[in-house]
């Protein structure tokens, strides 16, 4: 069989299986100076004081925007099939989620 011709100005992407099993995060922070903007996934964990970044994205300030509107544009599209997604209080967000309170 003969392998698929790529077409002109098609792109052959690669996903690793490692890569494919994704990594979950439950807080981003963002940082941009003049040139880039650099994304910091995090897990953090109820009880736990420690979080770990778990992967960081740099892009130029053209590709955060899109970035930013594919999201948009995604995000309608998900709340269309599903229904509103309801934001929580994030008032105690990022540092507390749900765990226990420390006491002294």
């Amino acid at each position: 069989m003969e392998p698929q011709k790529q077409k002109k100005g098609q792109i052959n992407i690669e996903l690793s299986d490692e890569v494919a099993e994704g990594t979950y995060a439950n807080l981003a922070i963002i940082q941009h100076s003049r040139s880039e903007f650099v994304i910091d996934f995090i897990k953090m964990l109820p009880g736990i004081p420690k979080a770990k970044v778990k992967s960081r994205i740099i892009l130029t300030p053209q590709h955060a925007k899109r970035l930013l509107k594919a999201l948009q544009d995604n995000m309608k599209k998900f709340e269309s099939m599903h229904g509103s997604i309801q934001e929580s209080d994030m008032e105690n967000m990022p540092f507390n989620l749900g765990g226990p309170t420390a006491q002294a």
